[in-house]
């Protein structure tokens, strides 16, 4: 099989179960953290974890912006086949031709932080460029036989993975919240619970495994948790059980 053919054969099953990828990475890094501080006692800021929580939202913020202007058909959760109806090129695409993939990533370097390891924060970015790679050349042989030139002389100006903000175009549609939280909302609950938990496990630690004991950035950290839980009900419910968060053409 020639290496073209092979690539893509290899992105198009790595598209099919990208969503899992995350889940090896928080396992091994959950299992880093809990034993650095079990057994070093690395004792990781407050203002720290605050960092890595606002890595992990920009990416949320970057795919909210993506989700909330592209139209049906595009830029969707769709795991058994590639699917685009329209070439979008405006907004995020003018800059990146694979920004909700820049979104992940920085939603997941920012978990990928909390570890304060140096070596897994760099294996987690080369394991991803090298699975994301893949994908990103599934989804652009794609787009090149569906749209033909019109893609190329789009993909000739725009930067695979590293954004050009010089060559922001605004997008010729609408944001649409309703569209970006039916979409999102989940990823943001995902993140939450990924980052209560393992800021609880350095709490459990600290105070030797005295559950009793609630500083204030344990009260915090527990509020979150609460409003993030109520929030993904509510549009859960909102989404599964009306159409409130419908939108035509979105």
């Amino acid at each position: 099989m020639a290496l073209m053919e092979q690539f893509r054969k290899q992105g198009d099953f790595l598209f099919r179960y990208r969503s899992f990828f995350p889940i090896p990475f928080f396992l091994a890094g959950l299992a880093l953290h809990a034993y650095q501080q079990y057994n070093i006692i690395t004792d990781i800021p407050e203002y720290y974890y605050a960092i890595c929580f606002a890595v992990g939202l920009v990416g949320l913020y970057v795919r909210v912006l993506i989700i909330g202007y592209v139209p049906k058909g595009t830029s969707g959760r769709n795991t058994k086949e590639q699917i685009a109806n329209t070439l979008n090129t405006d907004g995020m695409y003018s800059i990146v031709r694979h920004p909700l993939y820049v979104g992940n990533f920085l939603m997941w370097l920012g978990i990928a932080m909390i570890t304060a390891n140096v070596w897994f924060i760099v294996i987690f970015a080369l394991a991803y460029w090298l699975y994301y790679e893949r994908i990103m050349y599934a989804e652009e042989a794609f787009l090149r036989e569906k749209f033909g030139q019109t893609y190329l002389d789009w993909a000739e100006k725009t930067p695979a993975f590293i954004p050009c903000y010089k060559k922001w175009q605004s997008p010729n549609s609408y944001f649409s919240a309703k569209n970006a939280l039916r979409r999102e909302y989940t990823g943001l609950f995902n993140m939450v619970v990924v980052f209560f938990i393992f800021h609880f496990i350095q709490s459990a630690v600290k105070s030797n495994f005295d559950f009793t004991y609630q500083g204030i950035p344990e009260k915090v950290w527990y509020g979150i948790l609460i409003l993030a839980v109520i929030f993904y009900f509510t549009v859960r419910f909102l989404h599964k059980k009306t159409k409130l968060l419908e939108v035509q053409g979105r």
